[in-house]
């Protein structure tokens, strides 16, 4: 069992409100971060706090240089800093600040990079950046080129395992451990895993198999209440009875004190006060899930005290096999408007919008309300996902139809495959990046059965400065191999209410994939149904065809009329708005007579330009066709304008491809590709 566990920082309460500490100070006597009385301190934009003692961390083995009274004081300029850079370059914002004490403590105790530290989704790894060097590359954070805003193994030694999707820091962690043992070594392996993370079932998958190997893993279960949006499901219900529950807490301390103080108790009834113990957890506690998973389970603690924070995880070193602390933390500590409302303070607010159009993700929430005022069986599904969505005011108008799953694709892509099979309208709301993650249970549960489920497929295409792990590029290629579905692209954001429209007609499962973006700002129309397979010619042209799909086909739009205007080339420019069934009899009729290029806002391999010259292959005449899209390369993080730039599909580039293919092309001599 190794050394004794010393009492810490355990939180009997009531209530969350009970739980939250009082502010940290930038120093010991000035005013709460934020607060008007301090004005030296006072965080604004530009503010600049002392950072006498972050400025001296250059490698986590500093920390182990500073008293228990200077860690806090570190912690309030890390706070302060964080809230200065972030509020600058923009990132996630609450995850980090609840955090601080955490991750000061851990590289305290444990020594980076030799110790691994994984940390779930991380959204809450700025700080470990900091303290690894990083502090100088924070202005370039998500910037392109800049420093990445996940952990990153290309980045630095300390980022043990690259990450950006919830649920795999235990998987991950055990595989190192796993790893650890095979090979003689003797090092400490950490999971850093948040509450909303927990309720994916990779997590439980990943718990139950510590539990059998039983190797030396410590799990962080990092306790906020959140996610992005309000935990939801048993889990958290189950955090919430352990965290604020006072009786397991008083009675396992008060009993051991008691029995500790009977005369001669002595080691024969050693094993008798722990099985008196673990009996009054049973009947205090509900369900002991972590202990039934085969884990020691410590806490919960107070995630935001520093000195109890590092006296057990030093108690945590000393155990043997898979151990759990539960550590009580507060989404965006420090900054008073993040802790009243951390769903919105999830990452630093962007700027006031200048009246324009609204983002493809608002239209979607109100053509949802809309469709569902029409019909009764329309209900709303999503992984976690519901603000980022759009599904906000959706839920406040229809809170029985509207179903967050939590952090659980597999399960919400079945989830609407009953709804379906029992005669709704479900509409999964989901990021092109997540549904990667539901590809089987959309093939089999979801298309094999022919089921009417319409995926809302949000963030298809670049997505921006979450970067690689984000990026909506697969999603085309993996859906369109699968038969039975649809898959559908609009042009712009009345095209994609039409769509949603047609899709909830459709006896089938339809996607309708749709990008991080604004809107063009065109009008609204009255819904009507679109003919599945039917392009939609925009601009006619005799000597070159440009077929498009999504927000590409405005950008091939503009290059149409500079190739009209500058090099007198006549392109036609297809909107293509449905991936399968591609409208073949039109393809086939430009094939005849001219070059076909193919743009796109996805993987090119086995994309939309894929579909097409398979059409070409099997039924089409001889024909020169070049396809454009995403390449086959992860891209990095940056602005979306940076990304399609960096992956040549801007207006010039297609101009440069289609005059290459116009001068190149010569009908009835084979197929010529250009990627």
């Amino acid at each position: 069992m190794g050394a004794p566990v010393r009492r810490y920082g355990i939180i009997p309460l009531h209530s969350r409100e009970a739980a939250r500490p009082e502010r940290n100070r930038c120093h010991p006597t000035a005013g709460a971060v934020g607060d008007r009385r301090d004005r030296r301190c006072r965080v604004r934009p530009r503010a600049r706090c002392c950072v006498t003692l972050l400025s001296s961390i250059q490698n986590p083995g500093d920390l182990r240089r500073l008293s228990e009274a200077q860690l806090v004081q570190l912690a309030a300029e890390v706070r302060a800093f964080l809230i200065e850079s972030v509020s600058q370059t923009g990132g996630h914002f609450g995850a980090n600040l609840g955090v601080v004490e955490l991750t000061i403590a851990l590289h305290r105790v444990f020594d980076s990079p030799r110790d691994q530290i994984v940390w779930d989704v991380g959204h809450q790894a700025y700080v470990h950046k900091m303290l690894t060097g990083r502090m100088r590359e924070f202005a370039s954070l998500r910037k392109w080129r800049g420093m990445a805003g996940f952990p990153k193994r290309g980045e630095s030694p300390h980022d043990v395992f690259g990450v950006g999707h919830a649920s795999t820091s235990i998987s991950a962690a055990l595989g190192m451990a796993v790893a650890r043992d095979l090979a003689g070594q003797h090092h400490h392996v950490v999971s850093v895993i948040g509450d909303g993370a927990l309720t994916g079932g990779m997590a439980m998958e990943a718990l139950n198999h510590a539990g059998d190997v039983g190797s030396d893993l410590l799990v962080i279960l990092n306790d906020n209440e959140m996610s992005i949006s309000e935990n939801v499901g048993a889990m958290s219900q189950y955090l919430t009875r352990l965290r604020t529950d006072p009786a397991y807490s008083r009675a396992k301390a008060e009993l051991e004190s008691v029995l500790k103080r009977l005369p001669g108790i002595g080691k024969p009834l050693t094993s008798t006060l722990e099985r008196v113990k673990d009996s009054m957890r049973h009947l205090v506690v509900p369900g002991l899930l972590f202990e039934g998973f085969g884990f020691k389970y410590l806490g919960p603690v107070d995630g935001h005290d520093l000195p109890a924070l590092v006296h057990v995880l030093e108690d945590a070193k000393q155990l043997r096999g898979p151990v759990l602390l539960h550590c009580v933390t507060q989404k965006g500590k420090g900054y008073a408007s993040a802790e009243a409302a951390p769903d919105k303070w999830h990452a630093w607010p962007s700027p006031a919008k200048t009246p324009g159009p609204p983002s493809y993700s608002q239209v979607f929430g109100e053509t949802m309300i809309e469709l569902a005022r029409q019909n009764q069986k329309v209900v709303a599904v999503t992984p976690a996902m519901l603000s980022g969505s759009g599904l906000t005011t959706f839920q406040k108008t229809f809170p029985r139809r509207t179903f967050d799953v939590g952090i659980a694709e597999q399960h919400a892509a079945t989830f609407c495959a009953g709804l379906a099979a029992a005669g709704l309208r479900p509409v999964l709301a989901i990021y092109s990046t997540f549904l990667q993650r539901a590809y089987d249970q959309v093939i089999h549960d979801i298309c094999i059965q022919n089921l009417p489920v319409v995926i809302a497929i949000d963030r298809a295409g670049v997505v921006g400065p979450d970067g690689e792990t984000h990026q909506g590029a697969f999603d085309i290629a993996f859906l369109r191999t699968v038969p039975n579905i649809v898959i559908l692209a609009p042009k712009d954001e009345n095209e994609m209410r039409l769509m949603l429209y047609t899709a909830l007609q459709q006896p089938g499962p339809v996607a309708v994939r749709y990008p991080r973006a604004d809107g063009s700002g065109v009008p609204m129309e009255p819904f009507r149904e679109i003919p599945i397979g039917t392009a939609e010619v925009l601009r006619t042209g005799e000597q070159l065809a440009i077929w498009a799909i999504g927000p590409m086909v405005e950008v091939c739009l503009r290059a149409a009329d500079i190739l009209a205007t500058q090099h007198g080339v006549e392109a036609a420019v297809v909107n293509a708005r449905s991936v399968k069934p591609l409208d073949e009899s039109l393809l086939l009729a430009h094939a005849e007579r001219m070059p076909i290029l193919t743009v796109e806002e996805g993987a090119v391999m086995g994309g939309f330009g894929s579909a097409v010259m398979e059409t070409l292959t099997a039924r089409g005449p001889c024909v020169a066709v070049a396809r454009m899209g995403l390449p086959d390369r992860f891209i990095e993080h940056g602005t979306r304008s940076e990304q399609l730039a960096d992956a040549g599909l801007t207006e010039a580039d297609v101009v440069r491809v289609a005059l290459a293919l116009f001068e190149e092309a010569e009908p009835a001599t084979g197929s010529a590709v250009r990627s």
